[in-house]
């Protein structure tokens, strides 16, 4: 035991390998907690209340082992809005996930009938409705198709399936 206590003492003496030893101890110290904490990094668009150009903000949110919770909690943090206070949120304060069902990679949420009400901020309800569609596929690529309802209704059912058409023949 004296034999290790001596070497540990001799290796620590040094000031390079102390400080080499906390960092590689302090890396470690942040992988474990990283992997425990089951966050997953996740993209927003939004778009500037001035200039209406789209911003992306980067949010980590807590990963569970069901793809639709996953999109879920997706969905529901893109309706709270932004957190710059320079963007517009995409969907009027208070607009709400209805429903919501993953089901054969095919997404369905239904959204409040405040949805297809223009922001106060501005900004138009079909780009708004394509942004959240796009961030679906951007952020979960197993998704294979995405369907948005407000009030119980299906939106822009044409426009998003043939949006969706071009995307598959690039």
């Amino acid at each position: 035991m004296k034999r290790i206590v001596k070497a540990a003492v001799r290796f620590f003496m040094n000031p390079a390998r102390r400080g080499l030893f906390f960092l590689a101890a302090l890396g470690l110290f942040a992988f474990v907690d990283f992997s425990v904490s089951g966050l997953v990094r996740r993209t927003f668009v939004f778009y500037s209340i001035r200039s209406g150009e789209a911003t992306v903000e980067d949010r980590m949110i807590r990963s569970s082992s069901s793809r639709e919770t996953d999109i879920r909690r997706y969905v529901e943090e893109a309706l709270l809005g932004p957190v710059s206070p320079n963007s517009a949120p995409l969907f009027p304060r208070d607009t709400r996930l209805d429903s919501f069902l993953y089901r054969d990679g095919v997404v369905y949420a239904d959204l409040s009938e405040s949805a297809v009400l223009p922001p106060p901020e501005g900004g138009d309800v079909f780009r708004n409705f394509l942004t959240l569609y796009r961030g679906i596929r951007r952020n979960f690529p197993y998704v294979k198709d995405v369907r948005l309802f407000a009030a119980g209704r299906e939106a822009y059912v044409e426009e998003f399936r043939r949006i969706f058409s071009e995307e598959n023949e690039k």
